[in-house]
């Protein structure tokens, strides 16, 4: 008897396993089919039909630099370049100079002022740059951000701005020599970061890595304070007169940094 029970045990068992099978490889067909619709939706500069009909649109089409122009220029810099899908300015080696056939670039077909901003940026070791938002562009100055805010680009490990500044405002995502990234939550140089701007009236708002990590109020008596202890009086001294609108730009800063996935809603 206990043979034949031993016998029956193991034919329910074998029963059970079978029968599982094709339901396990089921869930496995379906995994992959829900993959890979991730990432057909995922596809880098490119909207998804929500964001078509929720008001978004692409500043950068993936392969042209159509929109785009050298700062205070008529043309797109020879130093800027399309390539895997990203625009990448080629580092120079020179800082602030930029390379002699870079500088800085802007979305010259509109200005913005009530917007929701998103890009990806990654950097090479040691790199720097910087996006611009609400920028002008005018006789009196040589560079955009003499003229408007600036949310840093940087690796924070490797480049000497790091730590320069007032704890940590040099860093990642900061209002450039204001206001500090926190949390910072910046990935190492060679990594995608996704950061976002809002900016609505005077409120503005910088998320990195899907962290809000600065938040300040243009023309406030806490904003004005901090711009009298920074660089900005001795390069601009009406620096704190923000404007209500400008341009989006990026910054030429002798190093290899590329950015893709820019996309913007007008609120």
């Amino acid at each position: 008897m206990r043979k034949t029970n031993n016998w029956l045990l193991f034919l329910m068992a074998a029963g059970l396993v079978f029968s599982c099978q094709p339901t396990q490889k089921k869930e496995a067909n379906e995994e992959n089919i829900v993959e890979e619709s991730v990432i057909e939706t995922t596809a880098v500069n490119t909207l998804t039909e929500e964001e078509k009909a929720d008001g978004w649109m692409l500043l950068f089409d993936g392969s042209t630099s159509d929109g785009w122009r050298g700062y205070k220029k008529e043309v797109f810099p020879k130093a800027w370049e399309i390539v895997d899908e990203s625009i990448h300015i080629q580092g120079s080696g020179r800082g602030e100079l930029g390379n002699t056939e870079g500088g800085d670039i802007i979305y010259g077909v509109k200005k913005f002022g009530n917007f929701h901003l998103k890009l990806e940026w990654k950097v090479d070791s040691a790199a720097n740059s910087g996006i611009f938002y609400r920028g002008q562009e005018t006789e009196e100055f040589d560079y955009i951000w003499k003229t408007g805010p600036e949310m840093q680009v940087l690796d924070n490990i490797n480049h000497p701005d790091a730590s320069k500044g007032r704890n940590g405002n040099r860093q990642s995502s900061s209002l450039y020599d204001l206001i500090a990234a926190s949390p910072q939550n910046a990935k190492p140089f060679g990594e995608w970061n996704q950061v976002e701007l809002l900016a609505r009236g005077n409120e503005i708002r910088h998320i990195q890595n899907g962290d809000t990590v600065v938040s300040y109020t243009i023309g406030s008596a806490e904003l004005d304070s901090l711009i009298r202890i920074s660089k900005w009086p001795n390069e601009n001294p009406n620096w704190r007169e923000i404007a209500a609108e400008g341009y989006i730009g990026l910054q030429d800063h002798g190093d290899d940094v590329w950015f893709r996935n820019i996309k913007i809603k007008e609120l």
